[in-house]
């Protein structure tokens, strides 16, 4: 291939040999000694030879794209597999960018050096037949311009790859913030995140600034090794004509320093200085990266990782609903854990909480619990209830699994309505019909009556995308609430409702008896549960108010950070079931999504695969990043 490419640039060789050769025999053998039939004999070879060169041209084309795609397609192979294996951050950024920067900038280095070398062959070869002299005012400063300007390619190297590492950093943080505007807005976080991501946009700023000002240097090297020499055959014309060389011979110099040296000269510095420094940078970026020492220090991310790894609990008392043995869950066989060695116990009848940061492994350690995901390794099981109520809590009366009744129940933050009778919506659950009296309680209990009253009763049609966020919360709430699963899982499902209605809807699942789990929206959710799971990265703790308080930092922060006074000491503990003394004024939502990325959609058909229910919306149904608005849905069903 290499040849092939090569034998094409013998062509714009001839090409440029004859450009300057030419027109100088076209004048001293032609018009000046008046024959004109030489010269223009001279001057149809030179025509002739600009068709063939640019054939020669358009066949270097072909070669050189049998040169680039190949390494396209490997680096593309590559970044990929990388990905995967390794859950890269900077995999978009190079996918997109990265590698269109080095398959650009490949074709474009062999193109330019190719031009070159071969023309200024050529060139220098044509000053040599014409004059020996000539070679003596054109070689010195191109050489110097080009000395010039292979000085420069280190420094403009680590500028490129400064600009570049600054792109990444800029890229990773608008694709955690762009995602989670809404987690930013409900954690009053603007003012913070628009901190860090201005830091890294003056980053990146900084370093084209940079990389501008080295690129001055490259003007500088073009107008020594290309323009001067022009200066020079004119400031040297009286001495080379003194000197034996002839008008023609110095018209032709002209021609070969303006037509050939100076334009191939252009193309390298400004290709090779751009594409030649990118290039470098970008494969170094995109090579597989190299072992670190066995001593060297582990790296640290910029930002807390997303895991959870977690201590045992195992708290005696009465039987578990679900137990969690040494559960270990990642995302890809080289990804860290999102769930690291959890062993948890949740007794029959107990409401928990779950609370931490978002991207800390909440919502994947729900999807666990609901089955939606396989473990990586140890094991969750999900034990029916018994037929009475659980010794020594008698306040929780627990429903036993019923026929063709589900075993468990989980409601994410995105709820799913579809389209039919609002009774058909509330029991879809059910294996049979449900009771107007026995849906009208349910209605009453988790505070849905206005709602049913606004729709025109239980046989009402439904139109999902003339209902509010809220509002389809409440009916996904209510319909995992009759579906009399013992064990409820509830993922953020109170996001889109007021502090009151949320806990009411949360009192009343604690009321109907069977174990709640809550990934808490708002701190007073914790307040009420009987035990709280804080997921805090290496530090999980789990426990109730009061023995947090005391042992969890993060616990400390999150109750005393919203609280009035501001005082973690201000919020005294808190039982589950009698009333909850809970600040006055407005309690900043914990984050929202978690961007585990469990999206886990159930059609109308699919609600009791194994006896595992998911009452999810699709994607048609969910809402805009950034928008609070209790407003429609984006599309319809």
């Amino acid at each position: 291939m290499v040849g092939r490419l090569a034998a094409w640039s013998v062509l714009e060789t001839a090409q440029t040999f004859l450009t300057g050769y030419a027109l100088a025999r076209a004048l001293d053998a032609g018009f000046l000694a008046g024959r004109v039939d030489v010269g223009l004999g001279w001057l149809a070879a030179a025509a002739v030879a600009v068709v063939v060169g640019a054939y020669g041209t358009g066949r270097v084309y072909g070669a050189v794209a049998a040169l680039v795609e190949p390494l396209r397609d490997r680096l593309v192979r590559h970044v990929v597999e990388r990905g995967v294996r390794d859950a890269d951050r900077g995999a978009l950024s190079r996918l997109t960018q990265q590698v269109e920067i080095a398959r650009d900038t490949f074709a474009g280095l062999v193109m330019v050096s190719r031009s070159f070398v071969f023309t200024a062959a050529g060139a220098l070869i044509g000053l040599f037949s014409l004059a020996p002299p000539l070679l003596l005012v054109v070689a010195p400063p191109l050489a110097a311009g080009v000395g010039l300007f292979a000085l420069t390619l280190r420094p403009l190297t680590r500028r490129q790859e400064a600009f570049l590492v600054a792109d990444e950093e800029l890229a990773s943080q608008l694709g955690a913030v762009c995602p989670g505007l809404r987690d930013i807005t409900a954690a009053g976080a603007e003012d913070q995140v628009a901190a860090d991501t201005g830091i890294r946009i003056a980053a990146e700023e900084r370093a084209a600034r940079s990389l501008a000002r080295w690129g001055v240097l490259r003007v500088v090297a073009l107008a020594i090794g290309g323009q001067l020499p022009i200066v020079l055959l004119l400031a040297t014309a009286p001495w080379l004509l003194t000197h034996g060389v002839t008008p023609g011979a110095l018209v032709g110099a002209l021609a070969y320093v303006t037509q050939s040296l100076l334009p191939a000269l252009q193309n390298l510095i400004h290709g090779l200085g751009t594409s030649g420094s990118r290039l470098a940078v970008v494969l170094r970026r995109l090579a597989p990266d190299t072992p670190a020492p066995p001593n060297a220090p582990a790296s640290v991310p910029a930002a807390a990782p997303d895991t959870a790894p977690a201590t045992g609990f195992a708290p005696p008392g009465p039987p578990a609903a679900i137990t969690l043995s040494s559960l270990t869950f990642a995302y890809g066989p080289a990804s860290e854990p999102v769930i690291d060695d959890l062993d948890l116990s949740v007794p029959h009848g107990t409401h928990l909480a779950i609370v931490g940061p978002s991207g800390i492994g909440k919502s994947t350690l729900t999807a666990l619990m609901a089955g939606l995901l396989a473990p990586t390794g140890g094991s969750v099981d999900v034990r029916p209830a018994p037929d009475s109520p659980v010794s020594g809590h008698p306040r929780h009366p627990v429903h036993p699994v019923h026929p063709g009744h589900p075993a468990r129940v989980l409601i994410p933050q995105e709820a799913y309505v579809f389209t039919g009778t609002l009774a058909e919506n509330l029991g879809q659950l059910r294996p049979t019909p449900v009771p107007e009296r026995e849906l009208l309680a349910a209605v009453e209990a988790l505070g849905m009556s206005a709602l049913l009253d606004r729709l025109g009763g239980p046989t009402a049609e439904v139109d999902p995308g003339a209902l509010s966020s809220g509002e389809r919360q409440l009916i996904a709430l209510t319909r995992a609430y009759l579906a009399h699963a013992p064990l409820a899982l509830l993922d953020e499902a109170t996001c889109h409702l007021d502090p009151a209605a949320e806990e009411r809807v949360e009192r009343a699942f604690v009321r109907r008896g069977g174990t709640l789990v809550v990934v808490a929206h708002r701190i007073s959710s914790a307040l009420r549960a009987d035990r709280v799971l804080v997921m805090d990265g290496r530090r999980t703790e789990y426990g109730g108010h009061d023995e947090l308080m005391e042992r969890s930092p993060l616990y400390r922060d999150l109750v005393g950070a919203w609280s009035p006074t501001g005082e973690a000491t201000a919020v005294p503990a808190i039982p589950a079931v009698p009333a909850v003394h809970r600040p006055e004024g407005s309690q900043p939502a914990l984050p929202l999504r978690d961007p585990d990325g469990v999206d886990a959609v159930a059609g109308t058909g699919l609600p009791r695969d194994r006896r595992h229910v998911v009452a999810y919306g699709p994607v048609g149904q969910m809402k805009a990043s950034g928008d609070l608005r209790d407003g429609g849905a984006l599309g319809g069903q």
